[in-house]
């Protein structure tokens, strides 16, 4: 049996560490309450603060225009970005946190956060992100459908660097966010609950839906961003850890953004970029206006990623419950 479909797999066996598992009904609802009361307590606050500090530094004149006001609650410097990615999504922490002590009493570093190799394997996915996304960029250059763009009013380049280093803290808390409920949380639950492969393709849905109000969501964006959780429950299983799916997801929406200076899911780059690319082909095989996740180069890549960590893990043993934090 592949050792992603084992339900003896070690991100399984942590799920049922605990006394008690939900429902897997139970916890897809969950999982969007989940995200939903971190908007409420950390993304409001996010938003009033990034309006406070846009207004400290813009004049009366500005201040009198309603188009202006509308603008004050959009991040455009690198720390309002950084602000708004750690205060929306870092409660989400705090939320499983919770719930893992009171309803399923369990440890929080059963969702796949045991201290073993943590530092080697958030390395490893760190440099697997920038290398999957790095050569989706280069499979659209070398049909010739990239180029460089013109008249950005964000910093670019060196100029740019201390924004682009900043704001890799509020990709870091974003990306491992959404990935301690999707793959930490949501997966091995209803993998352990009920069979791994229902944990691995609901899980990915979810996170394919948690994505679809994003702006310029196509069919192809859809279905990369199912891909991708795909990929991430592969990877996760493969290791039987979170931390290398935390670099992966990390080192992905900051080359998107701020390597590259590509939209990420269909929201514009801020906080400056390294490089300034734009898409010039066809919305298809580059993504267009909700940027390359929404092309068929991601798909590609996004697919041979899949098979490759499927083929890896065709065979094994699972290993058992290790080095308790």
């Amino acid at each position: 049996m592949n050792l992603l479909l084992d339900a003896r797999n070690h991100i399984f066996e942590l799920a049922r560490s605990g006394q008690r598992l939900p429902h897997g009904v139970v916890a897809v609802i969950l999982s969007f309450v989940f995200v939903l009361a971190a908007q409420f307590v950390g993304g409001i606050p996010a938003l009033l603060l990034i309006a406070a500090l846009s207004m400290a530094g813009a004049g009366q004149g500005s201040l009198a225009n309603p188009e202006a006001l509308g603008q004050l609650l959009l991040p455009d410097t690198a720390l309002e970005l950084t602000l708004l990615l750690i205060l929306s999504f870092a409660p989400l922490f705090l939320l499983l946190w919770a719930w893992l002590k009171w309803y399923e009493k369990r440890p929080f570093w059963t969702m796949g956060l045991e201290r073993s190799g943590a530092g080697f394997k958030y390395l490893r996915g760190l440099l697997v992100g920038l290398g999957m996304f790095a050569v989706s960029v280069g499979l659209s250059a070398g049909l010739g459908f990239m180029a460089f763009e013109e008249g950005t009013a964000q910093p670019q380049g060196l100029a740019a660097l201390g924004g682009v280093l900043l704001i890799f803290l509020g990709w870091t808390v974003q990306g491992s966010a959404e990935e301690i409920l999707a793959r930490g949380w949501l997966l091995p639950v209803i993998g352990a609950r009920h069979k791994p492969l229902w944990g691995i393709i609901i899980s990915a849905v979810v996170f394919a839906v948690y994505h679809s109000l994003n702006p310029n969501v196509s069919p192809i964006a859809f279905l990369n961003l199912f891909l991708f959780g795909v990929f991430a429950a592969f990877y996760g299983l493969s290791e039987g850890s979170l931390w290398g799916v935390f670099g992966i997801h990390t080192a992905w929406n900051w080359a998107q953004s701020n390597l590259f200076g590509l939209q990420v899911s269909g929201i514009p780059p801020a906080a400056g970029s390294l490089f300034n690319l734009m898409e010039a082909g066809p919305d298809a095989v580059t993504g267009g206006p909700f940027g390359p996740e929404g092309g068929l180069a991601v798909t590609a890549v996004l697919v041979v990623s899949t098979v490759w960590v499927w083929w890896v893990n065709r065979q094994g043993e699972p290993r058992n419950i290790e080095d308790r934090g």
